[in-house]
Formats: structure tokens, C-alpha cells, sequence
């Protein structure tokens, strides 16, 4: 299923008014009555009138009265056109969100989002991955493989441009791809027209509006600090997605451009780049219901969809997923567990999937406690009886949430072989790198504006470097693992959805041992895990890799019959659902009479709120900022509770020095509060009223994973770690990384930021 669009508008946090009295007939009225009371209850229920819930995008930011949630900056200090704001400072991180910090191109994000490149630049004889790193001067920094920074230069509604494309007569897989040529067509021009930018189209409500975003894109990304494994991920997944939190996820890296200041490749010839803006840090940290916000790149959120849509997530992919990538995580963790060499190549993998799965086990936890997928079912009925009781708006909007639960049967029916299908390809790297080269020579053969957007010319490096990346990660007793694993689940699927190209391999004989022999054979022969051959293969046609005969590549191409009937399948519905989702929109922004926030996209996003404590349980109350204290007595000196030796004696001589929080009587780590973020806010800058650093956001609680789906001020609660010194650069040693990121939780962010500046300047 696609999950490129949004579906339903949110229910607002605004009071809403009454419909009007023609509600219902003299019939129908009493059952109308009742539904309207069902869906106001649901709105306290989902969102009270004294909650902070909302992602606004840039442009809803204007409306906002910031000085009336206790914020002290204007819309126009966040945002205004034209003019400089603390947006300048705000950057996306490979799917996280970072933030200047220093004239230079200094950048502070979390641990987690650096790890792919801190692992990239990892080897036994230097694991920064479990030693940390610091580059003690510029020419020590390290190239952050596979990071790129990208900043929001100006946005544009595209929606007339891409809707006057359409018909409400076209066919739905037309309609989609008549969409997707067209969104192709606005970005290639703009990048045209703004050499060295980086432009996307973001579609905020399915079917309905569209927003060009023009990017500053870095490419020159290196890493300054990174802490020790022990800091960086204090906890490890024992603690990830759950408070109180001891963690010290933060790690800082630089960007640079070319001598000219135009975005370029890594050169030793680069200069830092330097922003329009960066931020400040308090040097006083916050207390409980200190007011702060948050500016940052939320990836997804499904809020705005419809109960099928959450049944199905709850009923069969997120189950499927979760447990398929807890048995993953097992197997790579037992072959990874006494050799360091091989544990380097699998942790970045691990802890990917391991987020995902305990985010997924959070989330089907919170839908059944709050059931979610029945209060939504009541909104859904009062929807609809407000939409029964008018003729003309029955003509027009009356069956558009039967069709779209007709479409979520459809997927359901077809999960099995759809959801197989899909982690196929994902679960070996062999056959997705073969997958890749044989759907390359087919797409690079089209016009750019044709291809599928991997293999377009301003994406195609980026695939490249991707596909490299996961040669430097490959495993290869891993990968047969895997690959069988997945072959066998193929072989099970009922006959009315066999796939073809493995009813092939297995049609000889017992289907394991049939699987068996063909991955020995096609793991003895295959090249595709040498660099060379990978990358040459690339710039083949579709007939001299045919004469490759690599067994991947082949099984790749057997298969391609069906990831193509799939994309189609899956781009019939994604029209459909687009033109229902429009509609739906429309006739609940009549039913509330209000407009909406769209759900999250991985565009820029404000969100406000309080530093606040929570109620998980009954009779628990849970405060919103953990100390040194927490970090001691969680130290066991067995991973992932290991603390430094020197931590230990600075907090039993209780030296806290000019790091003491004065009601706490201690030294902060972590911060807890209502603010409303998700995946992507990894890395944003928690602000204070003045719009200055506090801390950086780094998760959720457990009870938050649910926040995709519904936000609630009960229960969503983010994390970020703390910031909170009162240092005088002046006595800062050149080498000051060097004693501290030892020392953590005693020398906070704010003391290492300072110094990072100043080691590398």
C-alpha cells in the first residue's frame, strides 16, 4: 500500500461549532443527535481545548498567537519571507533535522541520525562506533558518508498546476501518473532555473494541495564529535522509547561548500559553509512548565486517515513487520555477538530495525489501550449521518468512506502476497542490488521525466552511493539467512497468489531444499558483491545484462513482472484514494466548519508547548527532568549501562560546579514534554521562549509512539537531552573534547558546543 498521501483531514484542537439545525429529518433526527454528541466527545477525547497538538507548516506559522502559549518570539522571528529567521538555522538530516549552531557550518543533531556515517568511517582498529570521535581541527574531521544537509530556501503552492492536469473522468492509474509527470516536470524547471538548489513538491492533503520547497543542498558533510557508544546510547534499546532517559544522543558535524559558496562534492579545497542564521544556547536551562517550541522536518503521520486504514495497521502490517524484524535483529545480534568485525557491518542495520519494531510494538499497544479504530468508526458515523442529512451533500459526498474502506478490504485480502512481496527485495542485499541494476538498464534507456525517480539524472549518484553503502554493510551468512527466510514465506502463499518467478526455483522438488540449492549456487556465483562489478554494471544496456548472467540479476528479472503488476495495482488506488480523499476533506471542513493542519510530510514544521511531567499508570506520576542521579544508579558496568569511572567520582564528591539545577539539586540529562513530534524530529532543537537552544530532541515515551496515529496532552510526551551551562569560553582548552566526552552528564551539551566551535575553528 502506498503511503505517499494523507487521507482525512485531522480534527482540530479549536473549538468547533454546532452544525446546523438541518442536521436531520424528522426520522432520522434523534440518531443524528446522537452521533453529534459521539464526535464532540471524540474531539475531548483526541484533542482537549488545552492542548498543544499541531505540526504547522510555514505557511499556517502566521497565524499563530505564540505570545498567548508564553513564547516571546513573533511569527515573523520564526518566519518571514525575505527576510532572516531562526527557520535559516534549521536544516534536514538524511530524514533527520539538525540546526546551526556557530558561524562555521557547525551543526548539532542526535547520535543516532550520525551513526550510519560514524559507522561508515568505523574499523576495528578505529571504532568510533563504540570509542566516540573527535576531530581535534578541521582537517581531522571525517567525511559523513550518506549525510546531506538540506535548508528550506522559499516554498510555493503548485496546487492549480498539478490539479489542472487532471479530470474527475481520468482513469485512476493515469491519474496518478499524470500527477507524478507532472510534480517531475515542476521540480526539473525549478532546479533549472535555481542552479545548485534542490527543489521537492510536497502534497500536504491528498488530492488537494501541492507546495513546491526550493532547498539549499549541501553535499560536503563531515563529522567534528561524536561520543562514546557508552554516552550516545546510554540505555540502548532497553531505554529507547522510554522515560526516564539517561542518554546522551547528540553528535556535531560541519558543512562546507566550495571556495565560491556554491554547494559541492568533498574537496579538501571546501570552505565551511556559513548560514543566514544560527542559534543560541540559554545558559540556564529550564524548569517544569517553562513554555518551549520546536522547529524541525516530521516524517509521517496518519492522523488524518480513516479506521479502515488504522485496523489494517493494526490488524496485519504492523504485526507482520514488528515480527519479522525482531527475528532479524535476533539473528544478526547472535552472529554478530563475538566478533567485532562482523558486529560493524550489522549495527547500523540493528539499530534501524529495532527502532521500528519497538516504535511498532508501542504503537499496536496504544491503539488496543485507547482503541483508537472504534472511537474513529464513531467519528466516521457521525460523518456520515451529517452527510445523510442533507440530498445534496449525500449526492456528492455519501459514498465516499464506503469507497475508501473498499479499498483497505482490498489490501487487506492481498496483504500476504503483497507484504512477501515487498520484503523480498528488502531482506536480501543481493537481490536488491540486482533488482536495482536490471531496473536501471530498463529506466536509464527512457527520458528523464519518464523514469521511476531513483535512476533520474539528479537522483542517480545518490542511488549509487546508496547501493555502495550497502556493499560496505553486507554480510554474507547473513544474507542467505534472510533470503531463505523470505523464499520460504513465498513458497507458503495460498495458490491463487503464487509468485511465479519462485514457483520456478522451488517447482522440482521439496520447495526448502529446492531454496536451499538455488542460494548456495547463487551466492558462489554472483559478483554483484564486488564494488567494481557493481558499479559497471550499471552503465550496461538491458542486453548485455542479460549476458551478465548473474543469478540475482536474473531472479531480479523474473520478478519484475510482478513488482510491475504491484506498482500499477498500487497506483489504481492511490488515484482512487486521492480523489476520495479530496472529497473527504471538503465535506469535514463543513461539518467543523474550519480548515486543517495536514499531516506530518517531512516538510518544515513549528510545534509548542511546556517542559511537563506525565501520568503513564495509574498512581504514577512521572517528572519531566532526569539527573546524574538516574545515570548512577542505573550503572550496572555491563552494556548498555555503562558509565566512565571519572563521572562516577565527580558525582560522589557531588563537584557539580556552575552545572547544578538549583530546584534539582543536581545536574540535568534529559528533558520531557508535550510537544507534538514523530520520526524526522530527531535532532530539532527544543527552543525556549527567546527561541534559544535548551536541548535537542531525540524520542518519545513509550506511550507517544502512539502519536502517529492520535495525540492526546495525557500521553504524548517527546525527549530531548538537556543543555544547561554557565561557562566562560575563555577557559576552554584547545583540546577540551578530549577530557570531556567522558564526562558527559557533568559537562553538558552547551559545554561541549562551545568547545566543538572552538576546537575546529
Amino acid at each position: 500500500m502506498s503511503t505517499k498521501h494523507s487521507i482525512t483531514p485531522s480534527l482540530s484542537t479549536e473549538s468547533a461549532r454546532q452544525p446546523s439545525v438541518g442536521l436531520g429529518s424528522a426520522s432520522g433526527g434523534h440518531h443524528s443527535i446522537i452521533f453529534v454528541v459521539v464526535f464532540f466527545s471524540l474531539l475531548l477525547f483526541f484533542h482537549p481545548t488545552f492542548a498543544d497538538e499541531g505540526m504547522y507548516p510555514l505557511s499556517e506559522i502566521h497565524k499563530l498567537n505564540l505570545k498567548a502559549k508564553g513564547l516571546k518570539v513573533t511569527p515573523k522571528d520564526i518566519f518571514n519571507p525575505g527576510h532572516v529567521g531562526l527557520m535559516d538555522a534549521i536544516v534536514n538530516i538524511g530524514g533527520c533535522t539538525g540546526s546551526f549552531i556557530s558561524n562555521d557550518g557547525l551543526i548539532i543533531t542526535n547520535h543516532h541520525c550520525a551513526f550510519g556515517a560514524v559507522q561508515a568511517a568505523s574499523t576495528t582498529e578505529h571504532d568510533y562506533v563504540t570509542n566516540g570521535f573527535l576531530a581535534q581541527t578541521r582537517t581531522e574531521e571525517i567525511t559523513a558518508k550518506g549525510l546531506t544537509v538540506r535548508i528550506v530556501d522559499s516554498y510555493k503552492d503548485v496546487s492549480k498546476d498539478i490539479l489542472g492536469e487532471i479530470s474527475d473522468t481520468m482513469d485512476l492509474t493515469i491519474r496518478t501518473k499524470t500527477i507524478d509527470k507532472k510534480i517531475k516536470e515542476i521540480i526539473t524547471e525549478t532546479e533549472k532555473q535555481n542552479p545548485g538548489k534542490r527543489a521537492e513538491v510536497s502534497e500536504m492533503f491528498t488530492g488537494k494541495s501541492y507546495i513546491l520547497f526550493i532547498y539549499t543542498f549541501l553535499k560536503d558533510v563531515r563529522l567534528v564529535y561524536v561520543p562514546p557508544r557508552s554516552i550516545g546510547e546510554f540505555g540502548g534499546e532497553n531505554d529507547n522509547w522510554v522515560w526516564p532517559r539517561h542518554t546522551g544522543d547528540f553528535s556535531f558535524i560541519r558543512a562546507y561548500t566550495a571556495p565560491d559558496r556554491s554547494p559541492a562534492e568533498y574537496s579538501k579545497e571546501n570552505v565551511p559553509y556559513h548560514p543566514r542564521k544560527y542559534l543560541k544556547v540559554n545558559p540556564n536551562g529550564v524548569d517544569e512548565n517553562d513554555p518551549v517550541f520546536i522547529l524541525g522536518y516530521p516524517g509521517r503521520t496518519f492522523r488524518h486517515r480513516t479506521s479502515q486504514y488504522i485496523s489494517y495497521e493494526e490488524d496485519v502490517r504492523m504485526p507482520y513487520v514488528a515480527d519479522l524484524f525482531e527475528w532479524q535483529i535476533q539473528t544478526m545480534e547472535t552472529m554478530g555477538k563475538n566478533d567485532r568485525a562482523i558486529s560493524l557491518k550489522l549495527d547500523g542495520r540493528i539499530k534501524g530495525l529495532a527502532n521500528t519494531m519497538k516504535n511498532y510494538r508501542g504503537k499496536l499497544q496504544g491503539l488496543k489501550r485507547l482503541n483508537i479504530v472504534e472511537k474513529k468508526v464513531d467519528e466516521e458515523k457521525a460523518l456520515q449521518s451529517f452527510i445523510n442529512a442533507d440530498p445534496k451533500r449525500k449526492e456528492k459526498y455519501g459514498n465516499v468512506l464506503e469507497e475508501i474502506g473498499n479499498i483497505y478490504q482490498e489490501i487487506r485480502e492481498n496483504a500476504d502476497y503483497e507484504l512477501t512481496l515487498d520484503y523480498l527485495r528488502q531482506g536480501s542485499n543481493l537481490l536488491s542490488l540486482g533488482y536495482t541494476v536490471f531496473e536501471a538498464a530498463k529506466e536509464l534507456k527512457k527520458p528523464d521525466l519518464e523514469r521511476e525517480s531513483p535512476y533520474m539524472e539528479r537522483n542517480f549518484a545518490r542511488t549509487k552511493e546508496g547501493m555502495q553503502s550497502t556493499l560496505r554493510n553486507y554480510y554474507e551468512p547473513v544474507d542467505k539467512i534472510f533470503l531463505k527466510e523470505i523464499l520460504m514465506r513465498t513458497s507458503k502463499l495460498p495458490q491463487d497468489k503464487r509468485i511465479a518467478a519462485i514457483d520456478e526455483i522451488i517447482k522440482d522438488g521439496n520447495p526448502e531444499s529446492m531454496i536451499d540449492e538455488f542460494i548456495n549456487n547463487a551466492y558462489q556465483t554472483s559478483k554483484l558483491n564486488d564494488i567494481k562489478f557493481l558499479m559497471n554494471a550499471l552503465t550496461k544496456s538491458p542486453e548485455e545484462i542479460d549476458q551478465l548472467n548473474d543469478p540475482f540479476i536474473n531472479l531480479a528479472k523474473s520478478l519484475y513482472p510482478s513488482y510491475q503488476q504491484l506498482k500499477e495495482t498500487r497506483q489504481r488506488r492511490e488515484g482512487a484514494l486521492s480523489k476520495l480523499s479530496a472529497l473527504l476533506v471538503d465535506v469535514k471542513e463543513q461539518f467543523l466548519k474550519k480548515d486543517f493542519i495536514p499531516d506530518a510530510n517531512s516538510t518544515l514544521r513549528l510545534t509548542f508547548g511546556k517542559i511537563k511531567g506525565y501520568s503513564p499508570a495509574d498512581a504514577l506520576y512521572a517528572s519531566p527532568i532526569t539527573t546524574v542521579k538516574g545515570v548512577i544508579e542505573k550503572t550496572t558496568g555491563v552494556e548498555p549501562y555503562i558509565t566512565p569511572q571519572k563521572l562516577i567520582e565527580l558525582y560522589k564528591a557531588k563537584n557539580f560546579g556552575r552545572y547544578l539545577h538549583k530546584k534539582l539539586k543536581d545536574v540535568p540529562v534529559a528533558l520531557l514534554y508535550n510537544l507534538d513530534t514523530t520520526g524526522g524530529n530527531s535532532g530539532s532543537p527544543l527552543l525556549n521562549n527567546k527561541g534559544e537552544v535548551v536541548g535537542v530532541n531525540f524520542d518519545r515515551a513509550y506511550e507517544a509512539t502512539i502519536n502517529d496515529y492520535a495525540w492526546s496532552e495525557n500521553y504524548s510526551r517527546s525527549i530531548a537531552v538537556d543543555a544547561i551551562s554557565q561557562f566562560n569560553l575563555k577557559k576552554v582548552p584547545s583540546d577540551c573534547f578530549a577530557p570531556l566526552a567522558m564526562t558527559f552528564w557533568i559537562v553538558p551539551i552547551f559545554l561541549q558546543l562551545q568547545c566543538a566551535t572552538n576546537v575546529s575553528k
